[in-house]
């Protein structure tokens, strides 16, 4: 987002407030966000230097954005007669515009807490105010203190973990301060980040964001080895019925988000495709850079080995590369490069303490939008609350726009890289509460979990949840459970849910995941060699092919992408396309997890797609 200096007109508009009798010019702080405890590895050093500058970013609070869900209903709901009538960019940017009133009570309240209003800048769209302030104004500001915090790596941090407050007018126009309590951006630039199908099961968590590891690695038995002990595309067309050609690739697009040096190796696709796809030999995705995103060498090979293999040739595939430095802050600056109103110049020549605010200046509001995006990389519900929700509902606008997020949901059943709550709210390994995933508890994604062949089985015989990991699922301590999955959600609380206290997970949150596919032993040339390998980051792949063929079809009748495809799935008129799993749990915590069971579960979902029956409810649809 490019800011704008409207230093004569923002004098004048505080000026005119303060003049106005009716403004309330003083009113009592209110504690407008705070942490339970530092993020796992964080520890506080000392006091923040209080000459030092921050650039100091106030998100406002959006006009309309209590509709959007019903904005949203109405153009994915399968009996809307406005169905696939999806929003243009610029529709959704005028709709959300935070209201001018908004502008002109934060404006007045740093000239009033002496910051002269031309030091404030305000995005063109207004949906952000900047100011360059020292450490000693924001705190000022703010009613807080900052602190410099230590990660275990050496990385430090600032921020003011106990909150901060604001006027209480002025808390009614704002979402949230930045940088204050944030830590899910914070993260050592050279931190190695692990992928949800890498080797073995260990993770890395250091900074909030993960993509855990899946089942471990194994070598491939045989080319000629069955779909019980190893799945090749070929296993996966036939569990799920999927054999479409492509009529409009040319009108399409499917999109996979890779984070700093996890890439695809070139090699490596090269003999993937040679045993399983030989039209794809040579064939490579299309780099879109997001933030200076390189097209480097890396490890990512399960997502386009799978997304290519599984579509037609003719199908081009966009590679989303966010820069290394600031791949634990994915969702901010994805949301950047689609969507003006959450991009934000954060350049300038200041000295300024180590912090990490998204979209720096480099992409903003002019990358491509694929019609699909599959993302396998996620964080917990431990973060800023305010931050969480401003991010789900920026990705429930992009999606009026006719974007499908595709989201893996976990490894690790209804715990976060395997960190749970203790009952005071701090991350504790092994044994506690359930930690969500997010932002796979954001009801505008379409959340995947895996399933599995089970030993002695074809691919004609029911799966059942992964046994060699914990598929990802539960319950948001956050977000409240849609309507759209109300009736089926409460089936299962009613009749399978174990008898856990209260305290163990929230009954009322949105529930995950959606769907399920699988993710076992599923086989990848990585590294040099044809192995087996796994996670909800091959099964979120795997949909997103197939929702990328409706697409296609969709596209080639002349009718709209599907979209946010939530309400529909959950609909009695998708009730026959789910092959149901009723098999499995997905332990953690020090608990069983919950149980797959009839209907919709909190391992496999709805269950896996059969897809003609999936691409025939979606071409019913207008």
């Amino acid at each position: 987002m490019v800011f704008v200096s409207h230093f004569l007109y923002l004098a004048g508009a505080v000026v005119s407030v303060l003049g106005s009798s009716s403004f309330p010019q003083l009113s009592r702080r209110v504690l407008h966000e705070q942490r339970r405890s530092v993020p796992s590895g964080w520890s506080l050093r000392r006091r923040a230097d209080p000459d030092a500058t921050l650039p100091l970013s106030i998100a406002l609070a959006q006009s309309n954005i209590n509709k959007l869900e019903d904005y949203l209903l109405d153009i994915a709901d399968p009996d809307s007669p406005n169905y696939g009538k999806h929003w243009t960019p610029a529709r959704v940017r005028e709709t959300f515009r935070p209201s001018q009133e908004s502008v002109d009570i934060v404006h007045t309240w740093l000239a009033t807490d002496g910051v002269h209003p031309e030091r404030a800048e305000v995005s063109h769209d207004g949906a952000f105010v900047r100011v360059n302030v020292s450490v000693a104004e924001a705190e000022r500001l703010l009613a807080t203190e900052y602190y410099v915090y230590q990660h275990e790596d050496g990385a430090e941090h600032v921020a003011c973990q106990h909150g901060y407050h604001l006027p209480e007018h002025v808390s009614r126009h704002v979402d949230f301060v930045r940088p204050t309590i944030q830590f899910t951006n914070a993260r050592a630039s050279s931190a190695p980040l692990l992928k949800r199908a890498d080797v073995g099961r260990q993770h890395v968590k250091r900074a909030g964001w993960s993509r855990p590891t899946g089942g471990p690695r194994y070598p491939v038995m045989s080319p000629d080895s069955k779909c019980d002990e190893q799945i090749t595309l070929d296993c996966i067309r036939e569990l799920y019925d999927f054999h479409y050609d492509l009529v409009a690739p040319d009108k399409n697009s499917i999109g996979v988000l890779e984070l700093g040096d996890q890439n695809y190796n070139a090699h490596d696709l090269d003999e993937f495709f040679k045993r399983f796809s030989p039209g794809r030999v040579g064939d490579r995705p299309k780099l879109v850079s997001i933030d200076g995103g390189a097209d480097l060498t890396g490890e990512a090979n399960l997502d386009f080995e799978l997304v290519m293999g599984l579509l037609d040739v003719k199908q081009h595939v966009l590679l989303y590369q966010i820069v290394k430095h600031v791949q634990d802050g994915f969702v901010d600056d994805m949301l950047a490069a689609f969507d003006a109103q959450y991009c934000q110049d954060v350049q300038g020549g200041v000295r300024r303490l180590t912090v990490f605010l998204p979209c720096p200046g480099v992409h903003c509001h002019d990358r491509p939008r694929a019609n699909v995006v599959s993302i396998s990389y996620g964080s917990d519900e431990s973060g800023p609350t305010n931050e969480m929700v401003r991010q789900c509902n920026e990705m429930g606008k992009v999606s009026l726009t006719g974007v499908t997020f595709v989201y893996a949901s976990g490894d690790d059943g209804p715990s976060f890289a395997g960190t749970c709550l203790a009952p005071n709210g701090t991350e504790v390994e092994g044994e506690g509460n359930f930690l969500p995933d997010f932002p796979g508890t954001c009801q505008y994604l379409t959340s995947v979990g895996a399933t599995q062949v089970n030993p002695g089985s074809t691919t004609s015989d029911p799966e059942s949840a992964t046994s060699g990991f914990a598929s990802g699922g539960g319950f948001s301590n956050v977000f409240p459970r849609p309507k759209f999955q109300a009736r089926a959600v409460q089936r299962y609380l009613d009749k399978f849910v174990p008898e856990y206290g209260p305290e163990v997970f929230n009954r009322t949150g949105r529930a995950y995941p959606d769907v399920a596919a699988n993710g076992l032993n599923i086989t990848v040339f990585d590294g040099g060699e044809l192995t087996m390998s796994g996670g909800t980051s091959a099964s979120a792949p795997i949909f997103a092919a197939m929702l990328t063929a409706v697409n296609d079809a969709r596209i080639a009748a002349g009718k709209s992408p599907v979209g946010w495809i939530n309400p529909a799935i959950y609909s009695h008129f998708f009730a026959s396309v789910w092959n149901d799993i009723t098999d499995g749990s997905n332990p953690a915590c020090g608990t069983d997890g919950f149980p797959a069971a009839p209907g919709w579960d909190p391992v496999t979902g709805l269950g896996t797609p059969n897809f003609p029956r999936m691409l025939a409810r979606f071409m019913a649809l207008p």
